[in-house]
């Protein structure tokens, strides 16, 4: 009796590229069409997997080659979350990943859906040599402006995670100058292209997000559990119709309350 259908699509599907390349000479004379689909199918995953494989190894091998003439250089990846939202605190990933280790899913935190964002996390808060979070309030937001905010945070992070016993030698930044350390990399759309970059973006988005979920806890007439602070329909008519929360970036709400700012 010869091998079923069903038989040779679970083998193709737990293939690896080596069993798949025997597989395939194996079945090159079966016409069945069920056959021929899971070879298919087998083929795409391996190729997706293989191109998943090589980014990862982009975004590790680019980061190193920030590192000038040092290939034990240690390198912490910093990116921000909540610039823009209308509550909140701006928040700051920190994280000191092993060079040797490589975390699968690895991505800018906006390229990644949300329940692969808490796993990834998880992961990186596991295998990190050191990792921070650094949030800045509403109030000093207001106080002080955005890039005053910035970097008080950036610089905050940095000294977290060399109270934890880690001193980078290299420090990447996501995005433009902030011009805080002599040991500065800016990285434009870091987030995307350094492994360590993207590792503080998910774990910061991950932190913040379960921050603003226990703030819809106290403030629930928000809706801060969907939209996380961030100007949805639903937040701009609670602020129109009950005011701002002790949250609320006041200098951020002018267009939508008439409230004195101080």
């Amino acid at each position: 009796m010869g091998v079923t259908v069903a038989e040779i699509k679970k083998r193709l599907s737990e293939a690896d590229a080596e069993e798949f390349a025997v597989l395939e000479r194996a079945l090159v004379a079966d016409e069945r069409k069920g056959v021929r689909n899971a070879l298919a199918v087998a083929k795409r995953r391996l190729q997706a997997e293989a191109d998943e494989e090589a980014r990862l190894a982009s975004m590790y091998s680019f980061e190193r080659s920030l590192c000038g003439e040092n290939p034990h250089a240690v390198v912490v990846g910093l990116d921000e979350v909540g610039r823009g939202p209308l509550a909140g605190p701006l928040a700051v990933g920190a994280v000191v990943l092993p060079a040797d280790l490589k975390i699968a899913g690895l991505n800018d935190s906006k390229q990644v859906k949300p329940t692969d964002r808490e796993r990834i996390a998880a992961e990186v808060k596991r295998v990190a040599l050191a990792w921070d979070v650094h949030y800045v309030e509403p109030s000093y937001i207001d106080d002080h402006g955005m890039t005053a905010s910035l970097r008080l945070a950036f610089s905050s992070a940095v000294k977290a995670i060399e109270q934890a016993g880690v001193r980078p030698d290299v420090i990447l930044l996501d995005g433009n100058p902030l011009h805080l350390d002599p040991r500065e990399v800016n990285v434009v759309k870091g987030d995307g292209k350094c492994a360590s970059i993207a590792a503080a973006s998910i774990v910061a988005k991950v932190e913040r997000d379960a921050l603003m979920c226990r703030y819809a806890e106290s403030y629930p007439e928000y809706h801060f559990a969907e939209n996380k602070g961030y100007a949805s329909q639903a937040h701009i008519d609670a602020i129109e119709r009950v005011g701002l929360s002790p949250i609320h970036r006041k200098s951020f709400c002018t267009a939508f309350t008439q409230q004195a700012l101080f």
